[in-house]
């Protein structure tokens, strides 16, 4: 199994992906894959205060597709669920597998 995994669509249409995040990272941007997890690992410097990381985890997600991002679940946790907006989930999976190494 690879990053598919952890990509979901909806009835609707929209695309969903499972993240893990590491707040207050010495670093930005998509980091790996957690196989255990089935979710693409995304560090942020941000520190989980106040939505800071959930903000920060948009911004970073949202210049790499260069589409719009929001959290849909896990507010409040690590593991959340994010909608990339008008994307396909194969257009997803190609900018991902550039950026994780297998």
């Amino acid at each position: 199994m690879g990053v598919e995994s952890c990509i979901q669509s909806t009835l609707s249409g929209e695309v969903l992906i499972d993240i893990e995040v590491q707040p207050a990272s010495s670093r930005q941007g998509i980091v790996g894959f957690n196989e255990w997890r089935n979710r693409i690992q995304v560090a942020v410097k941000a520190e989980a205060k106040k939505g800071q990381a959930n903000h920060a985890v948009c911004n970073v997600l949202s210049k790499i597709f260069s589409s719009p991002v929001t959290v849909v679940s896990g507010h409040t946790a690590r593991g959340k669920k994010v909608q990339v907006a008008n994307l396909s989930s194969q257009q997803i999976i190609t900018v991902l597998e550039g950026l994780i190494e297998p």
